[in-house]
């Protein structure tokens, strides 16, 4: 069990008794030892200790009572003014002072990746809204796991637009991380809004949404100067899969951009949709000489669709594996979408040990039986 993993299931009084612990054992050992036997050395490691999980003040004071313990154990064994312990005695309290410096620096960075975060997370649900629970015969669930690690959220997206014969679909990954990642997605999330009840052809729906893209980029770069010192500008792009399912008709018509392929849950099993010609992510050039290339597949009442992004299928365990997301949907068949999404958003966060490192999101769509 690591170092952190420890800290987090002790409770917080357990912890920090831990270090006062340590000092009240070297102190008795200490003074019952031979004289030349010194075990003062090893009351630096309480104020460093607790620097590692509480603030300045408590790591102050945990270096306070580990300087007069060893003026105890002076004084017990021979004098305060004695080369060995007054040198033992200045050591201590120096490395005291700094750690607390130290514990002080973390605080602060501690609230300033809180703060970032929190704006982070409000910009990015202002940019994702809830997806309806129904639209048309269907019935949608969306999950949304954040990252971890740092203060800055990733790109990614999902959206569902109804229009006059169906809803489209959208699940997609700005590249990047942060608020330039999450403007990107408000960019193209916004232009699909806009465009999936103008455009009636899938494939000329992203090719739309392509050129939106490069001009966002374009228009990036010219705020920013050029490329300059931030060439991701530069390369930004987004990967997506862009799906349209009919409502008359049993199938959902699919153009992939560089994205993981959806997942087809039907009478428990799982089906890959594989696009036949997938295309280059959004916003990276040309997508082709003819154009986006459209997949049609069956998607009858009682399926299932699983549109995901990478932060999903790239989570991996302690023993480096990526999560299984099509082996594990198959092993729980005939859910619904709200409680299939609950299932993996538990199993996925087992699997990862309770951390991801990339955001993640999912988006269940289900057909619904004709209503007699």
């Amino acid at each position: 069990m690591g170092l952190r993993q420890w800290q987090r299931d002790l409770p917080g009084g357990a912890l920090l008794a831990v270090p006062f612990t340590l000092i009240a054992v070297v102190t008795v050992v200490d003074v019952n030892v031979p004289p030349e036997v010194h075990l003062g050395p090893f009351l630096v490691a309480a104020p460093a200790m607790t620097a590692s999980f509480a603030g300045p003040r408590l790591t102050a004071l945990v270096g306070a009572v580990a300087v007069l313990a060893q003026v105890a154990v002076a004084v017990d064994r021979s004098s305060i003014t004695d080369l060995n312990h007054t040198y033992q005695i200045i050591a201590l309290f120096l490395i005291s002072v700094m750690v607390t410096f130290f514990a002080r620096l973390r605080e602060r960075n501690a609230a300033e990746t809180v703060r970032l975060r929190t704006v982070a997370e409000a910009a990015q649900r202002g940019v994702l809204r809830p997806l309806p629970l129904h639209s048309g015969p269907l019935r949608l669930a969306s999950l949304y796991i954040a990252a971890v690690e740092g203060a800055e959220l990733g790109g990614d997206l999902y959206a569902a637009a109804r229009t006059p014969a169906g809803t489209r679909f959208i699940v997609g990954d700005v590249r990047g991380k942060g608020l330039d990642a999450i403007s990107g997605a408000a960019g193209v999330l916004g232009a699909f809004r806009a465009l999936a009840r103008q455009e009636g052809h899938l494939p000329g729906l992203v090719t739309r949404l392509d050129s939106s893209v490069a001009a966002h980029r374009i228009d990036s770069l010219n705020e920013n100067g050029g490329a300059g010192d931030d060439p991701g500008i530069a390369e930004a792009f987004v990967t997506a899969a862009v799906l349209d399912v009919p409502d008359a008709v049993p199938e959902v018509r699919l153009v992939s951009c560089g994205h993981p392929p959806p997942l087809l849950l039907r009478a428990g099993r799982v089906h890959t949709l594989h696009p036949t010609e997938p295309g280059p992510p959004l916003g990276v050039g040309p997508l082709s000489a003819v154009g986006p290339t459209e997949d049609v597949f069956s998607f009858r009442e009682g399926d299932v669709l699983l549109l995901y992004t990478d932060g999903v299928t790239e989570a991996r365990d302690r023993a480096g594996r990526f999560y299984p997301l099509a082996e594990r949907a198959a092993s729980w068949p005939g859910l619904g979408p709200e409680r299939l999404l609950e299932e993996v958003r538990a199993d996925l966060l087992r699997h990862a040990g309770g951390r991801l490192g990339d955001d993640a999101a999912v988006v269940a769509v289900e057909r619904l039986p004709a209503r007699g």
